[in-house]
């Protein structure tokens, strides 16, 4: 496990922060690069290649003004000083190629992008905010985001697309309305206004604080509304997977209203792993553990399970000591067989457990003697047994689990050590 020095483990091979000089595995996974196999391919399906053009600046006391007034977005690394070591070295050639590669497939879209070295140019790094070596910086306006995800030239192209947008999209028709109800893997909120000139500023000043991690949508539409059961001035907030929404206390809704409730709801009771801001995730943990589910969804037995994890978290919603990771390792092709080997388990077929995030230990439900999958309320008494502690990663050093009890399955072979004094003698 590779992690910030005494900070969380990640289930992921690299991590932000210091574990980011192994950026270069999360740059072996882009979909982006093909700088070594070139495949004929018909016009109109050419993969981007890095042209050799330098883009990326070298930001420090003299310029960062200057860039920050020139382009809508600024994006900045900020690393350590470039290693001595020629294998580090490679890598941190890797990170600046990612930088390189994005800056050139956005050449048109007025983002400036650059550099920041923790050592060199500390009092510019103080100046712009920068606290964290290793992460990803975006200024907008007044605005600075930080990148919580993998560092990839296509990770990082949409996320910087998403930040460009308006961070409120307006929902005008039927058409736009069904799109926005199919959206149920993520948080999003929806208020009915009269029009921009209204309380909707506060409501889009709320949502510049969250963008692009949380969507927000508005409609000035009467149907659009009465379908949505929406009254004047209300906000609904949509948690991902469940089925109805929460409306926001109040009306009309300040800006620090709207911020505090997201705040307060944004850890769902079930969330899907994104590559766009996997360790904003995995960071947020509850008491040092996640439970974590693995599922395919394309996968008959894992859309079956996710459908079993939905009806769960529809029933303990309103528990605020769950929430579940779904990890769709179709996502993630490169880092299964690491989870695979990290967890020693067969992610062909559906699985769920609890992580420490600590020292990675993990315990995880054993369904690989079952012809069917759990039922919800099978699966509901295991979290109940999780949550009570009796599932504890802690314990497995001492084997605390009953041997009679089956149904838990530790990530090592915990078999109790012989007697030490029985030689086989009588």
């Amino acid at each position: 496990m590779l992690a910030r020095p005494g900070t969380l483990h990640s289930p992921f091979p690299l991590h932000r922060g210091a574990a980011m000089q192994h950026i270069w595995l999360a740059v072996l996974s882009s979909l982006s690069l093909r700088l070594v196999l070139q495949c004929r391919a018909e016009e109109g399906l050419e993969f981007p290649n890095f042209d050799g053009k330098d883009r990326v600046l070298d930001i420090n006391e003299r310029n960062f003004k200057k860039a920050l007034k020139r382009y809508d977005l600024l994006c900045l690394f900020y690393h350590e000083p470039v290693p001595a070591n020629k294998g580090l070295q490679k890598r941190f050639q890797m990170t600046e190629l990612v930088l390189e590669l994005t800056a050139q497939v956005l050449e048109n879209k007025d983002i400036g992008f650059g550099m920041v070295d923790s050592q060199r140019d500390v009092k510019v790094a103080k100046k712009l905010g920068l606290e964290e070596v290793g992460s990803v910086y975006v200024f907008k306006d007044d605005r600075v985001i930080e990148f919580d995800g993998e560092l990839s030239a296509d990770t990082l192209v949409e996320f910087l697309l998403d930040v460009l947008e308006d961070p409120v999209e307006i929902i005008n028709n039927a058409m736009e309305l069904r799109a926005f109800e199919r959206m149920e893997e993520d948080i999003r909120l929806i208020g009915y206004f009269k029009g921009e000139d209204s309380y909707y500023k506060a409501f889009q000043e709320a949502s510049e604080r969250f963008q692009p991690y949380i969507k927000f949508f508005a409609t000035f539409d009467k149907s659009v509304a009465k379908h949505l059961s929406l009254k004047m001035n209300e906000v609904n907030f949509y948690e991902p997977f469940m089925e109805e929404p929460a409306i926001l206390p109040g009306r009309p809704l300040t800006e620090m209203d709207i911020v505090e409730f997201v705040n307060q709801h944004r850890r769902a009771t079930l969330r899907k792993l994104r590559a766009e801001n996997m360790f904003e995730t995995w960071e947020d943990d509850m008491d040092g553990i996640h439970i974590v589910a693995f599922a395919e969804e394309e996968d008959p037995d894992g859309y079956e399970f996710l459908e079993i994890l939905k009806d769960v978290a529809r029933d303990n919603t309103n528990n605020p000591e769950l929430s579940i990771i779904w990890i769709d390792p179709d996502d993630f092709p490169l880092l299964t067989t690491y989870w695979e080997t990290t967890f020693k388990l067969d992610l062909f077929r559906p699985q769920i457990g609890v992580v420490n995030v600590t020292d990675a230990d993990s315990v995880w439900l054993d369904m690989s003697n079952d012809e069917d999958l759990p039922t919800a309320e099978e699966l509901e008494d295991w979290i109940e047994d999780v949550l009570s502690g009796r599932v504890n990663t802690e314990d497995d050093d001492e084997f605390a689990y009953d041997q009679e009890d089956e149904h838990y399955v530790l990530e090592e072979d915990e078999s109790p050590e012989p007697d030490e004094d029985d030689d086989g003698d009588d």
